[in-house]
């Protein structure tokens, strides 16, 4: 591979085992293994002033923006459900990882000046998030078992089995968690946001690893990065339904949620929670509107590092006389 001297802006697809670049309009597509030494390979051939657009594919891409971000490379790492929007903005109806390589390299090409470039995450951070991603896939595993296997007894036993492994590998990864939070200095803020009500020991992770990955002018903007903020849709005199924008890490805002669930049966948001059924409220809806006023807390906590005073607060509604 000839080396340039003119910068260039490139696309990169990435899966757990392969990185697809489109390193120019007019070049073909190629293929290089996701292994450090690889990455490390590729980016020696690239011109000083280059910027390279990443797929963010669960942790798979964070070796490539980490090596290149260190080799000083200006790095975007564009999120799934961004680029699945802009496929479609331009009718663009092939999907392969080269067409996606492809589409990341006209994406930097033509939005560069809107995009934020990456830097890379505060100490702990990659290895809380890839532990957090790794519980919930055995969650996701474990839903998918008793729903295939639940009232079959021919594997009643087997199932029970699995259910214990997991359970064990849960427990595992959770020993896990503590002891990074304990390695990053993060345990008072972790100890701030568990005081809560609702909100438990793997929310509180999650919260603390999403509070640290940025400088947030406030909580808008802590909520819009966790992805529970919500999309206005207005034509005229038309308005649309409002939704989740969804933009931030996925089990995030599961745990957030399910605190929130928590949460509405403790006296602190029985009646926040009885309030907004009342207003007509679906219990999903009331349920996001609680996430929220959890995650606005817990920015408010971990920013001005201050304990929780329940005393002084109601849950938004009057309290029971």
């Amino acid at each position: 591979m000839a080396m340039s001297v003119t910068p260039f802006e490139a696309g990169v697809d990435t899966a757990k085992d392969e990185l697809v670049i489109q390193s120019a309009p007019d070049t073909k597509p190629f293929a290089i293994p996701n292994t450090p030494k690889a990455i490390r390979a590729w980016l020696k051939t690239l011109p000083s002033g280059s910027a390279l657009a990443i797929e963010a594919t669960s942790t798979y891409h964070m070796e490539m923006a980490e090596q290149a971000h260190a080799a000083g490379f200006t790095v975007y790492v564009v999120d799934g459900l961004r680029l699945s929007k802009y496929r479609e903005s331009i009718a663009l109806r092939a999907k392969t990882d080269a067409h996606d390589a492809a589409l990341l390299a006209r994406y930097l090409s033509k939005e560069r000046s809107s995009l934020k470039a990456w830097t890379p995450p505060p100490a702990g951070h990659r290895k809380i998030q890839v532990l957090l991603r790794r519980r919930a896939k055995l969650v996701e595993i474990r839903g998918m078992l008793r729903m295939s296997w639940s009232g079959d007894k021919l594997f009643a036993s087997e199932l029970k089995r699995m259910e214990k492994a997991i359970k064990k590998a849960e427990m595992s990864l959770e020993k896990g968690l503590r002891e990074v939070i304990k390695e990053a200095g993060l345990q008072d803020q972790l100890s701030r946001v568990q005081q809560l009500p609702g909100v438990g020991f793997l929310t509180a992770v999650g919260l603390v690893m999403s509070f640290m990955r940025g400088d947030f002018a406030n909580s808008d903007a802590f909520v819009a990065y966790l992805g529970m903020d919500v999309t206005v849709a207005q034509s005229g005199k038309w308005s649309g339904k409002g939704r989740l924008s969804k933009r931030g890490d996925a089990e995030v805002r599961r745990l957030l949620y399910n605190a929130s669930m928590s949460g509405s049966r403790t006296k602190t948001w029985k009646q926040f929670y009885a309030h907004h059924l009342g207003r007509g409220m679906k219990t999903t809806q009331a349920f996001v509107i609680l996430a929220r006023r959890l995650a606005r807390l817990a920015f408010g906590l971990m920013r001005h590092q201050a304990d929780w005073k329940p005393e002084v607060y109601t849950g938004g509604a009057k309290p029971v006389s």
